[in-house]
């Protein structure tokens, strides 16, 4: 069974693999992180690190027990009791149902480890898997806004 881990250096090539390997399924929904991510991933994951360390960002992985990356979930702009939060899963893992069990234990660490009160996300309105996962764990849906062009939803779930 995946398990949901807080993002460590040791991670960072089974990351990569992940990126890579899903890079066009990501692109298909949410917008490309574009070649320079690709480029220079090593620095970009110890800035990542960086960032953890100060408490602005919560950065976890979802890992099969071999290591394999299957996903990520991320909550970034940490202040005043909120985040954002922001998943992906690896398209041979989708519709498996992973997304919306990491979603619930990430809601559920925000409130009990970061001392979070409320979490915001976005998703494309053409994301239709995303928005379900939302939908499912409790966050409503707030207002609309735009991704890379494309028109989407915000959404915002209040923490216990």
């Amino acid at each position: 069974m995946p398990r949901l881990e807080r993002l460590t250096a040791a991670h960072a090539p089974a990351l990569l693999a992940f990126e890579q390997e899903n890079r066009a399924y990501f692109a298909a929904s949410i917008p490309d992180r574009g070649d320079d991510y690709f480029t220079h991933f090593m620095a970009r994951h110890s800035a990542l690190l960086a960032e953890q360390a100060a408490g602005v960002c919560h950065f976890h992985v979802l890992a099969d027990p071999s290591g394999a990356i299957l996903g990520r979930v991320n909550l970034v702009d940490v202040a005043d009791g909120s985040a954002e939060l922001g998943f992906r899963i690896a398209e041979s893992a989708a519709g498996a149902g992973l997304a919306t069990a990491a979603v619930r234990e990430i809601c559920d660490l925000a409130a009990t480890r970061y001392g979070l009160t409320e979490l915001r996300a976005a998703a494309a309105l053409d994301n239709t898997g995303s928005r379900t996962v939302l939908k499912r764990t409790g966050f409503t849906e707030t207002g609309s806004t735009v991704l890379a062009g494309r028109p989407g939803l915000l959404h915002t779930r209040r923490l216990p």
